[in-house]
Formats: C-alpha cells, sequence, structure tokens
C-alpha cells in the first residue's frame, strides 16, 4: 500500500506479506474479505484494487468474477502482489488510466495510508465507467485510529485527537502496522463527503466487527450517469 509521493511500505513490504498471513490476524482478513464480498457482490470486467498492496484481497475478488488488477506506489509490495493479480505502479491520487475505463474499484485497509484520500476518491470516480461501482472498505473511522484505545475490549476509549488530520504513528498497538508505517485519520463525516464531492452515490453502507464495537466501515458507491467528473 502508500501512494503519494512516498512508498512507506518499500522497507517493510515483506513484514507486511508474512504479517497478513499470519495466524493472529487470520479471523480480521476472513472478516474483511466476506465484508467486501458482500459489499462488492459479484460481476465481470475489470476490477481496479487502488492501494492493492501485497495483492491480499485479489483472491476475492477474482472468486466474485472480476478480473482484478492492482495500483500501488510501493514496488516493494507489489513484488509481492504480481504473484497474485496484474499490477501497475502508479501514484492512487494520478492513476494511469483514461476516463470511464472500469466497470468496478475497490480500496481496502487503505485510506488511512494516503494523505489526500478525497483526491484518490475522484480519481476513481475518473475512471469509472457510468454506472460503475465502487466499494471503500477501511478501518471503522471512529473506533480505529491513535485517538482510540482498543487494549481494555470490548469497552473503546475515543479522545480528542479524533479531529486530528495529521499523520501519526502513535497506535494501541507497538508491534502493528500503523506503529511502521503510520495513519493519517480520516473522520467519517470527511469520508462521506469525499465520496459524495467526487460523483459517486451511495448504495450501502457496512460496520463489521467481532465484538459490540465495530473495526471495519464500508460502503458501496456507484459512478452517476452523467456525473461531471471534472468537480
Amino acid at each position: 500500500m502508500g501512494t503519494s509521493a512516498t512508498a512507506a511500505y518499500d522497507k517493510y513490504a515483506d513484514w507486511y506479506e508474512h504479517y497478513m498471513s499470519a495466524d493472529g490476524v487470520g479471523d480480521y482478513v476472513r472478516r474483511v474479505h466476506a465484508t467486501l464480498g458482500d459489499l462488492l457482490g459479484p460481476g465481470a470486467g475489470t476490477c481496479l484494487e487502488v492501494c492493492c498492496g501485497t495483492g491480499a484481497h485479489a483472491s476475492t475478488l477474482a472468486e466474485l468474477g472480476w478480473n482484478p488488477i492492482g495500483v500501488d506506489l510501493s514496488r516493494g509490495q507489489l513484488r509481492h502482489a504480481v504473484r497474485r493479480l496484474p499490477v501497475v505502479v502508479a501514484d492512487a491520487t494520478a492513476l494511469p488510466l483514461a476516463d470511464g475505463r472500469v466497470a468496478a474499484a475497490v480500496c481496502v485497509l487503505a485510506s488511512t495510508d494516503v494523505p489526500d484520500y478525497a483526491a484518490v476518491l475522484k480519481e476513481i470516480a475518473r475512471v469509472l465507467a457510468p454506472g460503475g461501482r465502487f466499494v471503500h472498505l477501511g478501518v471503522h473511522p471512529c473506533f480505529v485510529g491513535a485517538f482510540a484505545d482498543r487494549r481494555d475490549g470490548p469497552r473503546v476509549v475515543v479522545d480528542e485527537r479524533y479531529a486530528d488530520r495529521t499523520r501519526t504513528f502513535d497506535s494501541f498497538n507497538p508491534a502493528g502496522v500503523r506503529a511502521r508505517v503510520g495513519a493519517w485519520h480520516v473522520p467519517m463525516a470527511d469520508l462521506l463527503n469525499a465520496a459524495t464531492d467526487a460523483g459517486l452515490r451511495l448504495e450501502r453502507t457496512v460496520e463489521a466487527g467481532a465484538g459490540g464495537v465495530p473495526e471495519l466501515f464500508g460502503f458501496r458507491a456507484v459512478r452517476d450517469v452523467g456525473a461531471d467528473k471534472t468537480r
């Protein structure tokens, strides 16, 4: 994963490949894939995975009938991803595709990896065909982040840093991903407004998690026919 000017995951690409297949995250990854499949649904044609990382989610897309293609800035991550899907090295805010070329697109667990997710959503909307579907799936904006202490589960303690949109390496899990690559927080209102501002029409939202407080939030949206792609 990782877009914009710096491929933050390059240094940790081999670690992340191992981490995503470790026993400790197996249940979490299965929830991610089940939620992704529920939101995207079956289809045909090209499904662009933006910030595809190591390609850990490509099998879910293929099982639904899509032809996945991955885009990421991290060459280190793509060394692993190329075994799972065709890939292109590119910044998610400047996708190397013409307008209206893909039937579907997804961005999974990557919204906090970029400094301007709104710009990423605008690019995704640009390359989607009219009526094409997009699925966002990421950590829950209200309950997962540097502002949320999850050590005393199932209780989650949220502090005033919820309003902080700058990059941070603070994490309740010092051995996890965010302590290594950092994260940009995207509050819920920012996330949903960015999607609609990009010309994406929300169809469905989902919260998912192992306990009473959800750890994942996702939505399915479609590119409105005739929407202005320049806004």
